[in-house]
């Protein structure tokens, strides 16, 4: 689907979508647990589908009591998965997290499954568990699109790079838990995005399950052995993520006015708020997205039209995303008209006082890509026309309709 924006102000109040990642974490925890969970303020975005499957592929089963809240029955975790054709099979569409997070869940649970996804999914890097099943004796093997793993998880010392993702800490931390010994993580390298693994002690803490932080020991974690998931029920927060998109709408100038967010968030994209009074102001600004990466696409958008330069840095993960999001953003954003420079791990962005628009860009197959863009595209003088704006639906599925209701003008096409 195409859409062709003509350039004119957003006005009124949003509510971002459900977060996507409290979302999965919450998710995986309840289908973990021995018993019978509720979910409210769910999403029902591809990426969160993805997860759910998968969870039932496991054992689980879950079902819809509302429009946005769900019943969970737990796979009792521990007992193995029986399945007629051998492993379980996992489809985790496009989405890293659902794939990072199964692998040793799956280990623990079935003893491996066959993992597959679409786009860009199966080309991400999975060195740092690849290395660990090296280490440990279990087997896998990596072609066709498809990644099979089989083997016993035990209990012991994990090490694992810091600076790659912290989805590989996050599945060992809800895995570890359901193994007979005590296993301890340790991060090699500094530990980036600490606020997601933050966000993944409190969904396991959540569901009783205990995990320690080792004092004075940056991203070492200890994981007692032989635990059970209890259920739970939790209402999933606002998206800070998404939130991103209508904070760089208000810094472009339209009369936005984000609602119902949560302060007390563990979410780490809720540095948005900050980064955004930061960027109205004038001059040079430095922001380190290490531990924020997603935020990047709706930061160039604020940056791009403002008094000063604007430094984003530490952003080098972006490069293994649904697209090389650094290069996709230089690329969309300078085709509008705006003055990026592309690092290796960021981007210097040249204020200016508007934006050309009047172009075709590519959402690159990127939901994120395809929301700055819009957002960008009110600041342009001549319309805007982003190829792939379906691509959305991976994480905000009812973004045009938002846009629409805040009086964006746009024609879909396709």
């Amino acid at each position: 689907m195409n859409v062709t924006i003509r350039p004119q102000k957003l006005c009124g109040t949003i509510t971002p979508p459900p977060s996507k990642s409290q979302a999965h974490r919450l998710i995986i925890a309840a289908a973990l647990a021995d018993g019978e969970s509720v979910l409210s303020n769910v999403a029902f975005s591809q990426d969160i589908l993805a997860t759910l499957s998968c969870m039932e592929q496991l054992g689980a089963r879950w079902e819809k009591i509302d429009g946005s809240t769900i019943r969970v029955q737990g796979l009792a975790a521990g007992a193995p998965v029986l399945q007629k054709d051998g492993m379980p099979h996992f489809d985790c569409g496009e989405s890293g997290s659902t794939l990072r997070f199964l692998i040793p869940i799956a280990l623990a649970v079935a003893g491996g499954g066959v993992f597959s996804g679409r786009g860009r999914l199966m080309e991400r890097p999975q060195k740092p568990y690849f290395d660990l099943f090296e280490e440990k004796g279990i087997s896998w093997e990596q072609k066709d699109g498809t990644l099979t793993v089989r083997g016993t998880l035990e209990s012991g010392t994990f090490l694992l790079p810091g600076n790659v993702s912290s989805q590989f800490f996050t599945g060992l931390l809800y895995a570890l838990p359901l193994l007979d010994g005590a296993s301890r993580i340790t991060a090699t390298t500094a530990l980036e995005s600490e606020s997601y693994i933050a966000m993944t002690m409190d969904a396991l803490k959540g569901c009783g399950v205990a995990v320690d932080v080792l004092e004075g020991k940056q991203g070492s974690f200890f994981v007692p052995g032989a635990q059970r998931y209890a259920p739970t029920q939790r209402r999933v927060e606002a998206d800070w993520s998404q939130a991103g998109f209508w904070y760089a709408a208000m810094a472009l100038g339209n009369l936005v006015d984000v609602t119902g967010m949560s302060e007390n968030s563990r979410q780490g994209d809720q540095v948005v708020a900050d980064a955004f009074v930061k960027l109205c102001r004038s001059g040079d600004v430095e922001l380190d997205v290490a531990d924020c990466p997603d935020l990047v696409p709706p930061l160039a958008a604020m940056a791009a039209v403002r008094k000063g330069t604007t430094s984003i840095v530490h952003a080098a993960r972006l490069r293994i995303k649904e697209s090389d999001r650094l290069s996709a953003v230089t690329a969309v954003m300078n085709a509008l008209g705006a003055h990026i420079e592309e690092l290796h791990d960021g981007l210097v962005i040249c204020g200016l006082e508007t934006l050309c628009g009047g172009v075709s860009v590519d959402a690159c197959n990127d939901h994120r890509i395809a929301m700055m863009a819009a957002v960008a595209a009110t600041r342009c003088k001549e319309p805007v026309t982003i190829e792939g704006a379906e691509c959305v639906r991976k994480s905000y599925p009812n973004f045009w309709e938002d846009y629409e209701m805040l009086g964006g003008a746009i024609t879909r096409e396709g």
